[in-house]
């Protein structure tokens, strides 16, 4: 788990450069028009609930959320986003698995091909790497109060239906069945933590170590994919050595 455990804490930790992105509202207004459509309802729709919270993490306005609910819902007219995925590999033989909201397929395809090809990486069929990743519930606490029971927040998720934790630099990610995201949050919040993020991501099922000048251009490859205004998520199954990563981040 250490390889996407890391990458995950990578992406929260690049919440505060998004909120500078001019398209972040436009992003998760997307995310929330498709999460919307399938259940409106954020206490019955885990994924809508969660494309909620990082909208308010963002500062995005009440009334901005409220619409796209409604949009999702039917409610008001507007674009028709349809969800699309693409896969590949990066620099390494890294797989790279990435799904988009868009309203122009050819587009947003024209553009993921040819940020692959200007980063040394090559977009894939339908198919190709899919396979080396899972639809998991994955639960990130947030900073802990001093001197929690960390072993009695392990069990409260493991009875709760977490089937796996990671432990990295001091931050509890827990992962569950994609149906058991709900209630490993719910239990967490009963024990009286903060849950950073609660979601169904893709997840890698093993990593590929990936070093030197590769590992910096996967690293670049992997940024302006999640840069490119469609693209809502990426995964990738690196495992990259914590100095090339702060190297990188630090830059």
């Amino acid at each position: 788990m250490a390889g996407h455990s890391k990458w995950a804490n990578i992406k929260h930790r690049k919440g505060a450069q998004d909120k500078k992105r001019s398209s972040l509202f436009s992003r998760l207004t997307r995310e929330i028009i498709v999460c919307a459509r399938q259940d409106p309802n954020p206490e019955t729709n885990v994924t809508l609930a969660a494309a909620i919270e990082r909208a308010k993490a963002a500062n995005m306005p009440k009334d901005n959320i409220e619409r796209a609910i409604k949009k999702g819902a039917g409610n008001v007219d507007g674009v028709q986003y349809s969800e699309v995925t693409y896969e590949g590999y990066g620099p390494g033989g890294v797989a790279i698995f990435l799904r988009a909201l868009t309203d122009n397929r050819n587009r947003t395809a024209a553009a993921v091909r040819h940020i692959f090809e200007a980063h040394g990486g090559s977009l894939g069929g339908e198919g190709s790497v899919a396979w080396q990743f899972e639809r998991r519930g994955v639960v990130e606490l947030g900073d802990l109060p001093p001197g929690i029971d960390r072993e009695a927040l392990v069990l409260t998720a493991a009875e709760a239906g977490a089937d796996d934790f990671v432990d990295d630099d001091g931050t509890l990610t827990f992962y569950t069945p994609a149906s058991g995201v709900a209630a490993v949050r719910d239990a967490l919040m009963e024990h009286g933590v903060e849950v950073a993020r609660a979601a169904i991501a893709f997840v890698p099922k093993s990593t590929v170590r990936v070093e030197g000048k590769d590992a910096e251009r996967l690293l670049k490859l992997v940024d302006a994919l999640d840069e490119e205004e469609d693209v809502q998520e990426v995964v990738a199954n690196f495992d990259i050595p914590d100095e090339v990563l702060a190297q990188v981040e630090g830059g």
